[in-house]
């Protein structure tokens, strides 16, 4: 199973800091999951690939969002700051 993740920001240096957040994904990947997340302009482009169980694809994914939300967010906040 595959699928390609594109998240489209304003700013490229919005797309950077979102990319280096979710980076950490990208290492320590257990056995028969790729995850490659790299930043095109203003966006954040990642590929998961899996051979193993749909549940396992899902959650994956799942957590990639959770983790550009939760860098959305803390952007956000230093912003106003």
């Amino acid at each position: 199973m595959q699928a390609t993740i594109t998240l489209e920001y304003d700013y490229t240096q919005t797309a950077a800091a979102i990319a280096k957040a979710v980076a950490p994904d990208n290492s320590n990947a257990p056995a028969g999951l790729s995850v490659e997340t790299t930043q095109q302009d203003c966006s954040v482009v990642t590929l998961i690939r899996l051979e193993g169980k749909f549940a396992t694809f899902i959650a994956t994914i799942d957590d990639l969002l959770e983790s550009a939300s939760t860098a959305e967010k803390t952007l956000r906040v230093a912003k106003r700051k």
